[in-house]
C-alpha cells in the first residue's frame, strides 16, 4: 500500500541492515527493501508536491531525489556495501533561486537540512564580500527568532584561520571562516513515523526561506541590485 507516511517497517529494515550489512543478507531480504524503498519514494513524491506549492524545485520526482542505498566503497575504509539510511535532495529551480533541501532518515539520527554544501569559488567570494560589508545584517538574519528556534546556529565546515584578504580580528571573522552554510533540524524516531511528518518537514523547509532568499540575492545580483548571469 502506497502511503505518504513513513512506515515503521521501512525504518525497521534500516535497523536490521545495520546489523547485517552484507550482500547475502540484502539479497535474501530484497522484497523487504523494495517495499521500504517504494514507501520512501511515495513520501518523497508527496513532500516534493507540497514544497512546489510554495517554492520552485528543479528535482523532477521523489524517486530522482533519492540517493542510492548502494555505497561506493572504492575510496572508503568502511567496505560494508550498503548505506544504513535513506536520504534525498531537492534542488531549487532557476539561476535566481539558490539552495537545496536534504532529508536523512536513520534510526537515532534523522534530520532535515538545507543550505549551501560546496559553494564554487566565485560564489564563495561573493558570500564573503557580502559578509564583510553587511555582517550586521547577517548576524541579525541568523539571530532571527524563528530561525534560531527551528535550527539553532548555522553549521558547516570552517577554515582554521582568516580567509585570504581578511584580517584575523575582523568583527565577523566567525562568519568569514565558514566554507559551508547549513541549517539543520533534528527529528526523533517517533516523529519519523508520525502521520504529521509530511506537514512538519514541509514547514521546516519553508522556514529556511529567509536564509535562502538572502543568499540568492547575494549570489545573483550586483552592487546595484541588478541580476548577473
Amino acid at each position: 500500500m502506497i502511503t505518504t507516511t513513513i512506515k515503521q517497517d521501512s525504518v525497521d529494515f534500516l535497523t536490521e541492515l545495520s546489523k547485517n550489512n552484507s550482500r547475502d543478507w540484502f539479497n535474501e531480504h530484497k522484497d523487504w527493501y523494495t517495499e521500504a524503498h517504494n514507501n520512501i519514494i511515495a513520501f518523497a513524491d508527496a513532500l516534493l508536491s507540497a514544497m512546489n506549492k510554495h517554492d520552485k524545485i528543479e528535482t523532477s520526482s521523489g524517486k530522482s531525489s533519492l540517493f542510492r542505498i548502494y555505497k561506493d566503497v572504492r575510496f572508503s575504509k568502511d567496505k560494508t556495501p550498503y548505506n544504513i539510511h535513506y536520504s534525498g535532495f531537492y534542488k531549487r529551480a532557476t539561476k535566481q533561486l539558490r539552495g537545496g533541501y536534504y532529508f536523512h532518515i536513520k534510526p537515532g539520527n534523522t534530520f532535515l537540512a538545507g543550505g549551501f554544501w560546496g559553494p564554487e569559488p566565485d560564489d564563495m567570494k561573493r558570500i564573503r564580500q557580502d559578509i564583510d560589508l553587511n555582517y550586521k545584517s547577517w548576524k541579525k538574519l541568523l539571530a532571527e527568532k524563528t530561525l534560531v528556534k527551528t535550527f539553532g546556529a548555522m553549521t558547516g565546515e570552517q577554515i582554521s584561520s582568516a580567509p585570504r584578504g581578511y584580517a584575523k580580528d575582523h568583527p565577523a571573522i566567525g562568519l568569514l571562516r565558514y566554507k559551508q552554510f547549513l541549517l539543520r533540524h533534528e527529528l526523533t524516531d517517533q516523529e519519523v513515523c508520525s502521520p504529521d511528518l509530511l506537514n512538519k518537514a514541509n514547514d521546516i523547509f519553508k522556514k529556511m526561506r529567509p536564509f535562502f532568499n538572502h543568499m540568492s540575492e547575494v549570489l545573483t545580483t550586483d552592487a546595484n541590485g541588478e541580476y548577473v548571469s
